[in-house]
């Protein structure tokens, strides 16, 4: 089994480090969809990276780097987990280990799933205080 599609998930997180939108676009299907298990529901790949851009200007994330822990492949599919390290301007951080999903149709992104929990650097998970 080719590793085309694992290695397209990896560079389309350099991409996302590197805050490449129009990179990022590129790489996806016109009907790209992006699924979070944050509880806000389905996006569109052109809505998920317009929040991606208002998140990493003014004052959001202004370092990421993800670090990936294992990889698989089926046809069409990818399935890895990593650790996304964030850098906030004031220069605190955070970490998150993810689970993330990606779906390919002609060789491009056509659907993305993250299944992320935010953790301390210091190792607790962060909880809602509501």
């Amino acid at each position: 089994m080719t590793t085309e599609l694992m290695e397209k998930a990896v560079r389309y997180l350099r991409r996302v480090e590197s805050f490449d939108f129009p990179g990022m676009r590129a790489m996806c299907t016109h009907t790209a969809t992006v699924w979070h298990n944050d509880g806000t529901g389905e996006q569109t790949i052109d809505e998920n990276l317009e929040q991606l851009e208002r998140m990493s200007g003014g004052g959001g994330a202004v370092a990421l780097r993800y670090d990936i822990t294992r990889q698989f492949q089926k046809p069409d599919e990818v399935l890895q987990q990593h650790v996304l390290h964030i850098t906030l301007p004031d220069g605190s951080g955070a970490e998150l280990p993810v689970a993330m999903y990606f779906r390919f149709r002609d060789g491009l992104i056509d659907r993305i799933e993250e299944y992320a929990t935010m953790v301390r650097p210091e190792g607790g998970a962060v909880r809602d205080a509501g």
